[in-house]
């Protein structure tokens, strides 16, 4: 009989996954430190102040969606207006795609709604729990009434910022000063309310716990952003040539006599690293391309007398010698398809009538034999008003000698943002409405506005 070999035990539940550590990022000051403090301040302050602002009288940005209109400044859209929404989208793709080909994952960096937040989040667990080494031991320290304080008075501020945040979001899609006045009356809706905390929700956890796992596990960003990279893109790397072999010596003392590298292993490139990596090993996906370790390893080369740039913005063909060439195929590509977006998008505004007529021909009879020998089509109308303004319109009918419009007569008051339907009806000779012509319905308004569209339609007759 054959011998079995035994299968080796099984491995216990759980063995193949550790508990993701958490982060403490150290306080870093330097150029690229400052520059994200810059753009979280100016970021989050247009976000915050927009939703505040008006305009025309009305709030400058506000996607109505119950009213079917998007207000955007000066400029109002409604879902006829698809076509901008779509190219603006298409611009913005490939606005990505172009930077992240030319310098890395800026976006990442420095714009990124979870960098910028979690970024205003860390601030605040700064400032209640101290710097990082303070925040370690007091994560390690048993609870007490001190530690429950800061711990309290973080969460407090975290969830005071979190509701703050969801509220302004959903103000751009309710008007925000009637939003407010909903809860300070605590008349809210359920609608809003269960939004609100949704992205409250949303923000407190993102922001607040789990921070660099979203760019690690749950971004698709940091996945494909290879496929955009080639040798000439700029991204943070750390100088290996000049920084190997690593070891610890004093200041002022030649490493080269020491068989020693520029890179002393003081490891706060690492500590400053908001997603935990070691920039030491090479490019890697949940690089950020922040710049803390630039800003950390600057720090230190000062501090030991020795040249800045052992971790810098650099490419690849740049470590290896060779020229870098800003200028190739991908980029002009992409600058090529982004102007002709931007340009598509810019033509159609410019071009864009704040109003739409469609033309419904009366399917009940072909046509009707009027008064003096005279041939009758009926219409439906469909005129939408896209302006803020009340406008007046004419309508006049061409293409058909002898055509006359019996209806509708004199002018058709259209007020702001109204869809308006009409009866409309034309009649021709019949000696000269025989068989099928193609006619062109105008409306035009009457208050010097300039504002007309032309709609083809078709008068029908007997048949000759």
């Amino acid at each position: 009989m054959a011998s079995v070999t035994p299968l080796p035990p099984a491995s216990p539940p759980g063995s193949f996954y550790a508990a993701a550590e958490k982060i403490y990022p150290r306080e870093i000051d330097g150029r690229f430190s400052r520059l994200r403090k810059a753009a979280v301040i100016v970021l989050l302050g247009l976000f915050y102040g927009l939703a505040w602002l008006d305009w025309n009288g009305h709030q400058a940005l506000l996607f109505d969606l119950p009213a079917r209109k998007f207000h955007i400044f000066a400029l109002t859209l409604w879902p006829q207006d698809f076509l901008y929404l779509a190219l603006l989208l298409i611009v913005a793709a490939l606005s990505l795609f172009f930077f992240t080909a030319l310098a890395g994952r800026l976006w990442c960096g420095y714009a990124c709604p979870q960098t910028v937040w979690t970024e205003l989040f860390v601030w605040i667990e700064q400032w209640t729990e101290g710097s990082r080494s303070q925040r370690m031991k007091l994560d390690r320290a048993p609870w007490t009434i001190p530690k429950l304080l800061r711990k309290g008075s973080k969460q407090l501020l975290w969830v005071v910022l979190a509701l703050f945040t969801g509220f302004t979001f959903v103000g751009y899609f309710t008007p925000i000063r009637s939003l407010w006045a909903q809860i300070l009356g605590v008349s809210l809706g359920p609608w809003p309310s269960f939004w609100i905390f949704l992205y409250s929700l949303a923000t407190y956890g993102n922001a607040g716990f789990l921070r660099e796992q979203v760019c690690k596990y749950m971004c698709p960003y940091a996945r494909f952003q290879s496929a955009m990279f080639d040798e000439d893109t700029l991204i943070i790397s750390y100088d290996g040539q000049r920084g190997e072999p690593r070891g610890a010596r004093r200041r002022g003392t030649d490493p080269r006599a020491l068989g020693l590298g520029d890179c002393i292993d003081c490891t706060l490139c690492v500590q400053a690293c908001p997603t935990g990596i070691d920039i030491r090993h090479g490019l890697q996906y949940e690089c950020i391309a922040c710049g803390a370790c630039i800003d950390a390893c600057n720090e230190v080369m000062d501090k030991m007398a020795t040249p800045r740039g052992l971790i810098r913005y650099t490419t690849g063909h740049a470590l290896q010698g060779k020229p870098r060439r800003i200028v190739r195929a991908r980029l002009v590509i992409y600058a090529a398809l982004i102007s002709a977006a931007l340009g598509a998008l810019g033509y159609s505004l410019l071009m864009r009538t704040p109003l739409i007529l469609d033309v419904i021909r009366d399917r009940n009879a072909l046509y009707r034999e009027a008064h003096g020998d005279r041939i009758e089509n009926a219409y439906t109308l469909k005129m939408i008003n896209l302006d803020d303004r009340p406008h007046s319109y004419r309508l006049t009918a061409s293409g058909l000698p002898g055509l006359e419009l019996i209806a509708p007569a004199g002018e058709i008051p259209l007020p702001p943002g109204s869809v308006n339907s009409v009866a409309a009806r034309l009649e021709a000779p019949r000696e000269l409405a025989g068989g099928v012509h193609h006619i062109v319905l105008t409306l035009a308004a009457t208050d010097g506005s300039g504002i007309a569209v032309h709609e083809n339609a078709r008068f029908i007759g007997p048949t000759p």
